[in-house]
């Protein structure tokens, strides 16, 4: 998979600019022009020192994952994901840009989680913020008709996930794996029409094109899970990649689920891991 060179920019900018330096009398110009160069170079060195260290406390390669993601609510949830998404796609218009805009109503504030954003206390995140947790054991008698939904930006990644939460598999609620990777589209639409299943993991194009197929189902889907903590060994996850990014939002603004985010009865959670 190739990844363009600016994917390589730190995960978290800074959304407001900084202020306009005051202005500086004349009398004292002069002398400033003389040593503005050198503390301008100072404090631009220091600045970049300390992004580059908060970056890196971010980042805990060893776990494979971004903390950052744990500290912000929705509202900055909703503001990353629209920068990146007007990053990835420059072309389009405001318009575009703005139906394309994931708001903070429709994102659930997960910051009250206070363990590690690892693999294996995902089932324990979902149990926490499912509400009634023994549904997560349960399935639609509608087949293909998952209650919640997990995406992620990989088909290795998605596997594992399906590993780790396959504790909420029974012979009637099947954990369905979705993704492109040595499974071909025929087979999971074969799967998904034959099996009743109460959790999906997939990928975003691969989820999409089953939505499109008919053969998943979402009328009884209750939550969608952003798998957005997990980096690959070049520090980039799902919202960090726009071959991931772009489908994952297209995926996310779907009318299905727009109208549904956050609504008192019927509505659909969305949850970002």
């Amino acid at each position: 998979m190739s990844v363009e060179d600016d994917l390589q920019e730190p995960l978290l900018e800074k959304f407001t600019p900084s202020p306009e330096p005051d202005a500086i009398p004349s009398s004292k110009k002069r002398k400033r022009s003389t040593e503005e160069p050198t503390a301008q170079k100072s404090a631009k060195k220091t600045k970049t020192k300390k992004a580059k260290d908060v970056e890196e406390d971010e980042l805990d390669t060893e776990a494979g994952i971004n903390n950052a993601f744990s500290h912000m609510d929705n509202q900055l949830l909703a503001d990353y994901i629209a920068q990146r998404t007007r990053r990835y796609e420059s072309d389009l218009s405001s318009i575009e840009l703005e139906d394309k805009y994931i708001p903070a109503t429709a994102i659930a504030d997960t910051t009250s989680w206070n363990q590690s954003r690892t693999l294996d206390n995902l089932p324990g995140f979902l149990e926490k913020f499912a509400g009634n947790s023994t549904k997560l054991w349960s399935a639609s008698k509608k087949n293909g008709a998952p209650h919640t939904i997990i995406v992620t930006a990989a088909g290795l990644r998605a596997a594992d996930i399906a590993r780790v939460v396959r504790k909420f598999q029974t012979k009637d609620a099947t954990v369905a794996k979705l993704f492109a990777k040595h499974i071909k589209i025929k087979d999971s639409i074969k799967f998904l029409k034959s099996t009743r299943t109460g959790i999906a993991v997939g990928t975003p194009t691969r989820l999409k094109d089953l939505l499109d197929d008919g053969a998943l189902q979402v009328d009884r889907l209750e939550r969608i899970v952003v798998d957005a903590s997990h980096i690959d060994q070049k520090k980039r996850g799902i919202l960090e990649m726009k071959e991931t990014q772009v489908p994952l939002t297209a995926w996310l603004g779907q009318k299905e689920f727009r109208e549904r985010y956050g609504a008192p009865t019927g509505g659909i959670q969305l949850l970002f891991y």
